[in-house]
Protein backbone atom coordinates (compact mmCIF):
# COMPACT_ATOMS: atom_id res chain seq x y z
CA UNK A 1 0.00 0.00 0.00
CA UNK A 2 1.53 3.84 -0.70
CA UNK A 3 2.12 6.09 1.78
CA UNK A 4 -0.48 8.63 2.11
CA UNK A 5 0.05 11.50 0.31
CA UNK A 6 1.07 14.91 2.90
CA UNK A 7 -2.92 15.87 2.31
CA UNK A 8 -4.41 12.85 3.46
CA UNK A 9 -1.92 13.00 6.47
CA UNK A 10 -2.68 15.99 7.73
CA UNK A 11 -6.16 15.72 7.64
CA UNK A 12 -5.78 12.48 9.45
CA UNK A 13 -4.11 14.71 12.03
CA UNK A 14 -6.86 16.96 12.43
CA UNK A 15 -9.70 14.35 12.46
CA UNK A 16 -7.70 13.76 15.86
CA UNK A 17 -9.30 16.65 17.44
CA UNK A 18 -13.02 17.60 18.27
CA UNK A 19 -15.34 18.52 15.90
CA UNK A 20 -14.86 22.24 17.30
CA UNK A 21 -11.54 22.44 17.07
CA UNK A 22 -10.94 20.62 14.01
CA UNK A 23 -12.81 23.48 11.96
CA UNK A 24 -10.66 25.95 13.82
CA UNK A 25 -7.77 24.39 12.79
CA UNK A 26 -9.12 24.25 8.94
CA UNK A 27 -10.30 28.42 9.11
CA UNK A 28 -7.61 29.42 10.87
CA UNK A 29 -5.47 27.31 8.05
CA UNK A 30 -7.14 29.06 5.13
CA UNK A 31 -6.76 32.89 6.45
CA UNK A 32 -2.90 32.24 6.89
CA UNK A 33 -2.34 30.34 4.01
CA UNK A 34 -4.36 33.21 2.14
CA UNK A 35 -1.93 35.64 3.88
CA UNK A 36 1.60 33.55 2.82
CA UNK A 37 0.41 31.86 -0.25
CA UNK A 38 4.22 31.20 -1.08
CA UNK A 39 5.26 29.95 2.10
CA UNK A 40 5.93 26.38 2.28
CA UNK A 41 3.92 24.42 5.58
CA UNK A 42 5.98 22.39 7.76
CA UNK A 43 3.58 20.14 9.96
CA UNK A 44 4.92 18.29 12.87
CA UNK A 45 2.24 15.72 14.68
CA UNK A 46 3.92 16.21 18.19
CA UNK A 47 3.85 15.07 21.84
CA UNK A 48 2.46 18.38 23.29
CA UNK A 49 1.17 20.22 19.98
CA UNK A 50 -0.16 19.85 16.47
CA UNK A 51 2.21 22.60 14.23
CA UNK A 52 2.15 23.97 10.95
CA UNK A 53 5.07 26.00 10.51
CA UNK A 54 5.09 28.73 7.66
CA UNK A 55 8.17 29.10 6.00
CA UNK A 56 10.20 30.47 2.70
CA UNK A 57 11.99 27.31 2.57
CA UNK A 58 11.54 23.43 3.74
CA UNK A 59 14.36 24.81 6.44
CA UNK A 60 12.12 24.47 9.96
CA UNK A 61 14.52 27.35 11.03
CA UNK A 62 13.46 29.57 8.69
CA UNK A 63 9.97 29.59 9.66
CA UNK A 64 8.19 32.96 10.30
CA UNK A 65 5.03 31.41 11.74
CA UNK A 66 3.51 28.54 13.28
CA UNK A 67 -0.35 27.39 14.31
CA UNK A 68 0.08 25.30 16.90
CA UNK A 69 -2.97 23.54 18.08
CA UNK A 70 -3.91 21.17 21.26
CA UNK A 71 -7.38 19.86 22.93
CA UNK A 72 -8.09 23.40 23.98
CA UNK A 73 -7.57 25.90 20.94
CA UNK A 74 -4.57 26.89 18.81
CA UNK A 75 -2.33 29.80 18.89
CA UNK A 76 -0.72 31.47 16.06
CA UNK A 77 3.54 31.12 16.88
CA UNK A 78 5.42 34.31 16.16
CA UNK A 79 8.66 32.18 15.61
CA UNK A 80 11.34 35.75 16.31
CA UNK A 81 8.25 37.50 18.09
CA UNK A 82 10.49 39.26 20.58
CA UNK A 83 11.77 41.08 18.16
CA UNK A 84 8.45 42.16 16.76
CA UNK A 85 7.02 45.48 17.72
CA UNK A 86 4.07 45.08 19.59
CA UNK A 87 2.07 48.17 20.68
CA UNK A 88 -0.74 46.68 21.87
CA UNK A 89 0.75 44.03 24.35
CA UNK A 90 -1.09 41.22 22.67
CA UNK A 91 1.88 39.40 22.30
CA UNK A 92 2.35 36.18 24.71
CA UNK A 93 4.87 34.31 26.21
CA UNK A 94 7.86 35.34 28.04
CA UNK A 95 10.77 33.45 25.96
CA UNK A 96 13.89 34.82 24.28
CA UNK A 97 12.64 34.41 21.06
CA UNK A 98 8.97 33.07 20.61
CA UNK A 99 5.57 34.87 21.48
CA UNK A 100 2.06 33.68 19.68
CA UNK A 101 -1.43 35.18 20.23
CA UNK A 102 -4.22 32.99 21.01
CA UNK A 103 -6.72 32.23 18.41
CA UNK A 104 -10.05 32.65 19.17
CA UNK A 105 -11.58 32.35 15.46
CA UNK A 106 -9.97 32.70 12.55
CA UNK A 107 -11.10 36.61 12.28
CA UNK A 108 -8.24 36.94 14.83
CA UNK A 109 -6.41 37.01 12.50
CA UNK A 110 -8.01 39.62 10.87
CA UNK A 111 -8.17 41.78 13.70
CA UNK A 112 -5.24 44.94 13.04
CA UNK A 113 -3.37 44.51 15.89
CA UNK A 114 -2.57 40.69 14.70
CA UNK A 115 -2.38 41.55 10.97
CA UNK A 116 0.27 44.32 11.93
CA UNK A 117 2.33 41.77 13.87
CA UNK A 118 2.08 39.61 11.18
CA UNK A 119 3.00 41.87 8.42
CA UNK A 120 6.24 42.89 10.44
CA UNK A 121 7.30 39.33 10.74
CA UNK A 122 7.46 38.82 7.36
CA UNK A 123 9.00 41.97 6.73
CA UNK A 124 11.36 40.83 8.90
CA UNK A 125 11.96 37.39 7.31
CA UNK A 126 15.21 36.30 6.47
CA UNK A 127 15.25 34.71 3.73
CA UNK A 128 12.49 36.56 2.48
CA UNK A 129 8.93 34.79 1.31
CA UNK A 130 8.88 34.59 -2.81
CA UNK A 131 6.91 36.60 -4.18
CA UNK A 132 5.36 34.30 -6.73
CA UNK A 133 5.79 30.39 -6.80
CA UNK A 134 3.74 27.75 -5.38
CA UNK A 135 4.29 26.00 -1.81
CA UNK A 136 4.63 22.61 -0.51
CA UNK A 137 2.80 20.83 2.10
CA UNK A 138 5.56 19.00 3.90
CA UNK A 139 5.39 16.64 7.18
CA UNK A 140 8.46 16.95 8.76
CA UNK A 141 7.74 14.61 12.21
CA UNK A 142 4.74 12.46 13.58
CA UNK A 143 5.41 11.24 17.11
CA UNK A 144 4.42 8.00 17.56
CA UNK A 145 3.39 8.72 22.00
CA UNK A 146 1.17 12.30 22.11
CA UNK A 147 -1.29 14.31 24.60
CA UNK A 148 -5.04 13.09 24.06
CA UNK A 149 -6.36 15.64 21.11
CA UNK A 150 -10.03 14.94 22.65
Amino acid sequence: MPEPTPAAQLAGFVAKFDPPVQRLIKSCRAAVRKRLPTAHELVYDNYNFFVIGYSPTERPSDAIVSLAANRQGIGLCFIYGAALPDPHKILLGSGKQTRFVRLASARTLSEPAVAALLRAAVAQADPPLRRTGSARLIIKSVSKKQRPRR
